[in-house]
């Protein structure tokens, strides 16, 4: 290689070295639920069967750890620069143990990927996990089609569509992972009082 090439190349070498041909990573806020607001229930006895909460299944779109936004028609989409801290459906199963062990109905709870051994079967799938725009404003739809199974003979004893809405205050991300929480526990405290009543009728 003559002299005049290899001073070129290594000038060459050295600008690409000082400079990113690669965009920065745009930054990303993750989030969680804000906290459950879920209380302890004083209308009924401890119920003497054990309960399994299991993940919700979910199309793709929402078993994401992205924030699900409908602007308008049915165009799907997610908020730019933020995240969940999990997965949507694992989100809303840990909401839901939290609610059922705030109850205090409950007296023995896991989480159906624990792999334990409980009388009853709480599973379901998620439809709607979103924040859809509405008049300029955004609102929170939840939609859980939640099913009551026997874990002894896989059998379906209830079954029930969930659907829930909330506001938000504001447009800002913040302000709609709030409302995210309060649809969560508006969801919870339905899904528990549901739950309880079909459990105190079964044998």
């Amino acid at each position: 290689m003559t002299r005049p090439l290899l001073s070129l190349c290594l000038a060459t070498l050295a600008l690409l070295g000082g400079c990113s041909l690669l965009p920065d990573a745009e930054p990303v806020q993750t989030f969680l639920l804000p906290s459950s607001q879920a209380q302890a229930s004083d209308r009924a006895a401890p119920l003497p069967h054990s309960l399994g909460i299991a993940r919700p299944q979910a199309r793709l779109v929402l078993d994401s750890t992205r924030i699900a936004v409908i602007p308008q028609g049915s165009e799907i989409s997610s908020y730019k620069g933020a995240r969940w801290s999990d997965p949507a459906p694992a989100l809303l199963r840990d909401r839901l143990l939290e609610a059922f062990q705030a109850d205090g109905r409950f007296a023995t709870l896991s989480s159906a990927e624990q792999h334990l051994q409980s009388d009853f079967l709480l599973v379901g799938n998620l439809l709607a996990f979103q924040s859809e725009y509405r008049g300029g404003k955004p609102e929170i739809a939840i939609r859980l089609d939640a099913r009551l199974v026997r874990s002894s003979t896989q059998r379906v004893v209830a079954s029930h569509s969930f659907v829930v809405r909330q506001p938000s205050d504001a447009v800002e991300i913040p302000a709609v992972v709030a409302a995210f929480g309060q649809a969560g526990d508006q969801l919870a405290e339905q899904l528990v009082r549901w739950t309880a009543s079909q459990m105190q009728n079964q044998p």
